[in-house]
C-alpha cells in the first residue's frame, strides 16, 4: 500500500494477526477457543488504539521511530566480561533515543492520557545515551572523543604516518633514484608503507620486500629509512585497537547495567508500535469501537469482513463491500441463517467470529457506531470440511469430532458458530442430531449462530422462543446474491432456480419436482412468496422512511424560518421603540429649556407668565402621555460578568460585575445594585461592555542575518573560541536547537579545542560529529538547551 495511506509493514503486522483469527484458514484447526486478551483488558487496549488514532490524525506520523530489537544483544551481554561491537551499540543507542523521543512526544499531550502514562514508564537512560553518542559515530566508528587516550594515540598515529610519508616522498623525489621506481606513489602492504620498485633495479635501494605484482616486474619495498617509522606506526595501531576494545567493553558494561530498563523500554515501544499499526489499519477502514455490554448479545450493524477490504498485498480491493447486520439480541440465544449457496452465509458467520476476536485483541472493527457487543470468554467454530483419508475421517466424522470438542468446553459465556449444521449424512438424522446439539448448548446458556439448508432446523427456529430465522437475500432471476440478512423468516436454497438458470433441462426439473412432493413444493412456494412480500414491504418501508425524513426536514426548515422572522420582527420593534424614545427625550429637553427661560424672564407680566407656564406643562404632559411604553425584554435565564442588562424600574442600564445563585450585582452609573434576574431584561442580541486591552511591552535582542552554521577553518584556537562563544549566544537568543560548527580536519587540534569548549558550555545539551553528507568529522553538530 502507498506510504501516505498505510505502510505495508504495518498492514502485514495486523493482517497476520487477523489471519490467525480466520476460522477457515487452510490447514488450521477449525475448532477455535482463542483468548487474544482477557475480556477485562480489552476496553483499555481499545482505548489506547483510539488515542493513537487521535495522535496520528494530528501528527500524521508514528511516535515510535528508530526502535530496534535488542533481545539478541542483551542475551549476549549476560556473560560477565562480554562486550558488543560498535554496530550493536549503535542499535542500543537508536533504541534508547527512540524511547526518549517517544517519552518527550507524549509529555505534553493531555488529550491521550493512557498513552501518556505508558510513555512516562519509559526509562530515560540519559547517561547511557550521552556516553554512546559521545563515543560512536553514525557509521559505527569510535570517535576520538570516546577517551582522552584514544585521541592522543590517534594524534600520534597521524604524526607517524606523516613522518613516514615525508621520508618516502623524499626518496621518490631523489633524482638518482628516478629509474628505480615503477610508479611515483606510496602504497601499503600488511599495514606498512612501501614503494613500488622495478624488479631489475632492486639492488639500487636498500629495504625489505613485502610483496610483488602478479607479473613479477614490480616489488613492493619498505626502505630501511622508513623501517623504524613503520614499526612505531604498528605499535601505535595495536595500542589504538586495545584502547578501542577497552572503550567497547566500558560501553558494553553500561549497557549491561541498564539491560533491564532497555528490555522494559523495548516492550513498551513494541506496544506503541502495535498501537500505531492498529490505528493506521483502523483509520484505513474507518474502524469503530462498539458499545461493550455485560449482557451476552451481538448487535453488529453495517458490519464488514476486514479481509474483504484489502488484497493480500495491502492494496484496497475494487468494488464495494456490502455491509450486513448481524443481530443476536437480548431475547434471542440462537440465530439460524439459511438461503442459497454463494449467498454469503459462511462469510456472515466468519465476520461475527472475526470481529469479536478483533475487539478482544484491542482492534476497532468496521461497523456502525451504534453497534453493541459482548466480549464472550470463548469462541468455538465448526466451519469447513475436515475430510481426511489418512486420518480415516469422513466429512460427517470431521464435523462430529469438532462438535464433541465444543460440547466438552462450551459454557454460558461462549459463542458457538456452526456452518452447514446437520450436513454430511442423512438429512433427517443429521437435522435431528443438530437440534439435540442446539438444545444442549442453549441449556448451558451459550449463544449459537448457525447456517443450514435443512427445513427441520428452520422449523425449529420458527417454533421455539429465543431462536430466530434469518434469510440471505438472493435474486432468483439473476442468481446474484446481495449478502444482506433479513430477520424473521427462513431462506430457500433455490436449488431448482439455480439449476434452471444453469441449463438443466425442464424435463429433469419436472421429474425432480414430482419426487419432491406436493407438500414440500407448497412449503417452498410459501417461503418464496413470503420472501417476495418481505422485499416489497422493505421497499415500501424504505420509501416511507425517506418521505418521513423529508417531511421532518421541511418541518424543521419552516420552524427555522419562523424563528428568523420573529427575530427580525423583534429587532425592528426594538429599533423603532429606541428611535421613539430618543425623539421624546429631545422634545423634553426643548420643553425644559423653554420652561426655564419662561420662568427666568421678567418682561412678561406675572399673569401672562403663569398662563405660558401652564400651557408648556400641559404640552409636556401630552408628550409624556404619547411616549410609547417600553417593550418588555426577555428575562435572562443566565448571564455573565461584563454583560449589559437593562433595569426597567430605573430606566437605566448596568454592567454585571458578579453573579451569584439567581442574583447579580450591577454597576449602574457608578453605583452597585444587587437585583434578582427576574427584575432585569436582557438585550437581543446580547450586549457586553467594551474592555480596554492593556498594552504589553516586550524587549528582545535579535541579530539579523543569523545563520546556524559557523566556519572556523584555518583559524587558531585563541581566535576561534571567542567566535564560537558569540555564535552560541546568538543561536540561544534566536531559540535555535541545533547548529553546525565547521572546523576541518587537519591535525585535529582545532576540532579538539572546539569540542572541549562545547563540553564546558552551559547552553550545550550534546554534540556529535556530522554525517557523511554534512562533512563527517570535519563538522560538529551541536544540540542546544531550551532557554
Amino acid at each position: 500500500m502507498s506510504e501516505e495511506i498505510l505502510r505495508v509493514l504495518e498492514f502485514a503486522k495486523v493482517r497476520n494477526l487477523l489471519a490467525g483469527f480466520t476460522v477457515s484458514a487452510p490447514g488450521r484447526e477449525r475448532v477455535l477457543a482463542l483468548h487474544p486478551l482477557p475480556p477485562e483488558q480489552a476496553p483499555a487496549a481499545l482505548a489506547e488504539v483510539q488515542e493513537m488514532e487521535t495522535v496520528l490524525a494530528a501528527a500524521d506520523r508514528s511516535p515510535v521511530v528508530g526502535g530496534r530489537d535488542l533481545r539478541r544483544a542483551l542475551r549476549q551481554l549476560r556473560a560477565e566480561g562480554s562486550w558488543l561491537p560498535a554496530d550493536d551499540l549503535l542499535e542500543v543507542l537508536a533504541s534508547a533515543e527512540a524511547a526518549q523521543e517517544c517519552r518527550r512526544f507524549f509529555a505534553e499531550r493531555q488529550e491521550v492520557p493512557r498513552l501518556a502514562r505508558r510513555a512516562q514508564a519509559l526509562a530515560s537512560l540519559k547517561e547511557l545515551r550521552q556516553n554512546l553518542r559521545a563515543s560512536l559515530g553514525v557509521r559505527g566508528e569510535i570517535l576520538d572523543s570516546a577517551s582522552f587516550e584514544l585521541g592522543e594515540i590517534r594524534r600520534e598515529i597521524l604524526q607517524a604516518r606523516n613522518q613516514i610519508k615525508r621520508i618516502l616522498e623524499g626518496l621518490l623525489a631523489a633524482e638518482g633514484l628516478a629509474a628505480v621506481f615503477q610508479e611515483r606513489i606510496i602504497t601499503e602492504r600488511g599495514g606498512r608503507y612501501v614503494l613500488p620498485v622495478r624488479a631489475d633495479r632492486r639492488s639500487q635501494l636498500k629495504g625489505f620486500i613485502h610483496d610483488e605484482s602478479a607479473s613479477g616486474q614490480t616489488l613492493y619495498l619498505e626502505p630501511t629509512s622508513a623501517l623504524s617509522g613503520n614499526n612505531r606506526l604498528q605499535i601505535l595501531l595495536r595500542e589504538e585497537r586495545r584502547e578501542e576494545e577497552a572503550i567497547l567493553r566500558r560501553l558494553s558494561a553500561l549497557v549491561r547495567r541498564d539491560a533491564a530498563d532497555l528490555a522494559g523500554n523495548q516492550e513498551i515501544l513494541a506496544c506503541f508500535d502495535y498501537n500505531a499499526a492498529a490505528a493506521q489499519f483502523s483509520r484505513r477502514y474507518a474502524g469503530t469501537v462498539p458499545q461493550l455490554t455485560v449482557e451476552p448479545l451481538v448487535e453488529l450493524r453495517a458490519a464488514r469482513h476486514p479481509l474483504l477490504l484489502f488484497q493480500p498485498n495491502g492494496e484496497p480491493r475494487g468494488g464495494e463491500v456490502v455491509p450486513i447486520d448481524l443481530l443476536l439480541g437480548a431475547g434471542c440465544d440462537t440465530l439460524v441463517v439459511s438461503g442459497p449457496n454463494t449467498g454469503g452465509k459462511t462469510v456472515a458467520l466468519k465476520t461475527v467470529g472475526l470481529l469479536l476476536l478483533m475487539v478482544r485483541s484491542g482492534l476497532p472493527i468496521p461497523c456502525a457506531p451504534d453497534s453493541r457487543l459482548h466480549l464472550f470468554g470463548r469462541i468455538f467454530a465448526d466451519i469447513g470440511d475436515e475430510q481426511s483419508i489418512e486420518g480415516n475421517l469422513s466429512t460427517f466424522s470431521g464435523h462430529l469430532t469438532r462438535i464433541r470438542q465444543i460440547l466438552t468446553a462450551a459454557d454460558g459465556d461462549s459463542l458457538v458458530l456452526l456452518d452447514e449444521a446437520g450436513t454430511g449424512t442423512d438429512p433427517a438424522e443429521g437435522g435431528a442430531l443438530a437440534l439435540a446439539v442446539l438444545d444442549t448448548l442453549r441449556a448451558r446458556g451459550a449463544r449459537v449462530i448457525l447456517t443450514t439448508h435443512l427445513n427441520l432446523i428452520k422449523g425449529y427456529a420458527h417454533l421455539n422462543r429465543g431462536v430466530e430465522n434469518a434469510a440471505v437475500e438472493f435474486d432468483g432471476r439473476t442468481l446474484a446474491p446481495s449478502y444482506r440478512l433479513h430477520y424473521g423468516i427462513p431462506g430457500t436454497s433455490s436449488a431448482f432456480a439455480i439449476a434452471r438458470l444453469l441449463g438443466i433441462p425442464e424435463k429433469v426439473l419436472a421429474t425432480a419436482a414430482d419426487y419432491l412432493g406436493s407438500g414440500e413444493q407448497e412449503g417452498l412456494s410459501l417461503i418464496e412468496e413470503l420472501n417476495r412480500l418481505r422485499k416489497e414491504l422493505a421497499a415500501e418501508r424504505e420509501e416511507a422512511r425517506r418521505s418521513t425524513a423529508e417531511a421532518h426536514r421541511e418541518r424543521d426548515r419552516r420552524r427555522q424560518l419562523l424563528r428568523e422572522l420573529e427575530e427580525q420582527r423583534k429587532s425592528l420593534l426594538d429599533k423603532t421603540a429606541r428611535r421613539g424614545e430618543e425623539q421624546v427625550r429631545a422634545a423634553e429637553r426643548k420643553l425644559s429649556t423653554l420652561l426655564r427661560k419662561a420662568e427666568e424672564t421678567t418682561a412678561i407680566a406675572p399673569p401672562e407668565r403663569a398662563g405660558l407656564l401652564g400651557e408648556l406643562r400641559s404640552v409636556k404632559s401630552e408628550v409624556a402621555r404619547l411616549r410609547p411604553a417600553p417593550a418588555r425584554g426577555k428575562i435572562p435565564k443566565e448571564t455573565q460578568v461584563g454583560e449589559v442588562l437593562r433595569v426597567p424600574a430605573l430606566g437605566a442600564e448596568g454592567e454585571v460585575v458578579r453573579v451569584a445563585s439567581g442574583e447579580v450585582e450591577l454597576s449602574v452609573q457608578g453605583k452597585k445594585l444587587r437585583l434578582p434576574l427576574r427584575d432585569l431584561e436582557q438585550f437581543s442580541p446580547r450586549r457586553f461592555a467594551a474592555r480596554r486591552k492593556g498594552g504589553m511591552v516586550r524587549s528582545s535582542v535579535v541579530r539579523d542575518g543569523f545563520q546556524p552554521r559557523l566556519i572556523l577553518i584555518g583559524k587558531r584556537i585563541d581566535a576561534a573560541l571567542p567566535l564560537l562563544d558569540r555564535f552560541l549566544d546568538d543561536a540561544l537568543l534566536h531559540g535555535i536547537r541545533e547548529v553546525e560548527v565547521v572546523h576541518g580536519a587537519g591535525e585535529g587540534i582545532l576540532r579538539r579545542g572546539v569540542r572541549d569548549f562545547l563540553a564546558r558550555h552551559q547552553g550545550v545539551a550534546a554534540f556529535r560529529g556530522g554525517d557523511m553528507a554534512q562533512g563527517g568529522e570535519n563538522v560538529t553538530t551541536v544540540e542546544l538547551r531550551e532557554t
